[in-house]
């Protein structure tokens, strides 16, 4: 893992022009000191497309809440010498995984994260991250947030296109820096209104998916077992990046990132 993205190092973009303006405007909005590769895959052979999943550390000095986390996707036309590139910023890194699984990079290449990050702390949150990567467009994203202050978490609220009952989904994401890791849960809502009433006040436990649960009443542990089963395939790392209002910038240098950031 490279700690910052040089685009025309790690994407080989010196010797091309951009196919268009939109691409030309995206590959000079960042300034590659303020990226930080968590993830990252190039196809083979000729390398003709990059997906990559990065920290924007500048969104720290950014509007208070906003998503730190970019999904990138570059395609090359090696024929003609252009490239074009697209951004996504997400409040988490399995919905920018998703987001470039959606445009064709393998999910399996994009969840390997490097070493030197905030890990998953239990098999639930690597369960819900892979339902995350590999959900298509099953979840619209209506809101998140993101706080890298006390209480230092990430959350998206989102609508479940699949689910049959309580279709709004709070995907909570919260950090303990002191054993570095963090967990990933998924809660459900009837509407957008309780699932922001929850988020304000925290009356109680986050609300498990009808789902999660057999005929019993017990939790689903069997969905657990099989995503233990698949760690081979990669875990993501916590990207979450904090939202927090005001935003009171750091005294110094910070040595770990958000979710799925540095250490």
């Amino acid at each position: 893992m490279n700690d910052g993205l040089d685009f025309a190092f790690d994407f080989d973009l010196d010797e091309l022009a951009p196919a268009d303006a939109a691409s030309e405007e995206a590959a000079e909005r960042f300034w590659s000191g303020d990226l930080t590769a968590l993830s990252q895959h190039r196809t083979t052979p000729n390398g003709s497309h990059s997906f990559v999943v990065a920290h924007d550390r500048s969104a720290t000095w950014g509007v208070p809440g906003a998503p730190q986390v970019v999904a990138i996707a570059v395609a090359r036309d090696l024929s003609q010498f252009t490239f074009t590139l697209e951004t996504s910023y997400h409040a988490t890194v399995p919905f920018a995984q998703n987001w470039l699984v959606e445009r064709g990079c393998p999910p399996e290449r994009i969840a390997q994260v490097g070493d030197g990050y905030v890990k998953p702390a239990d098999d639930l949150t690597l369960q819900v991250e892979q339902q995350i990567r590999e959900s298509g467009t099953r979840y619209e994203v209506l809101d998140a947030y993101t706080s890298d202050s006390d209480p230092c978490e990430t959350w998206a609220l989102a609508r479940d296109s699949r689910a049959g009952q309580a279709p709004v989904r709070v995907f909570l994401e919260e950090w303990d820096y002191d054993a570095d890791t963090y967990t990933m849960r998924e809660g459900a809502f009837a509407d957008v209104g309780a699932a922001r009433c929850w988020l304000d006040d925290r009356s109680g436990p986050l609300p498990e998916p009808p789902e999660y649960r057999n005929h019993d009443g017990a939790v689903g542990r069997a969905r657990v077992a099989r995503i233990a089963l698949a760690r081979s395939a990669g875990a993501s790392v916590a990207p979450k990046a904090g939202l927090d209002s005001p935003r009171t910038p750091p005294a110094g240098p910070v040595q770990r990132p958000v979710q799925g950031r540095l250490l």
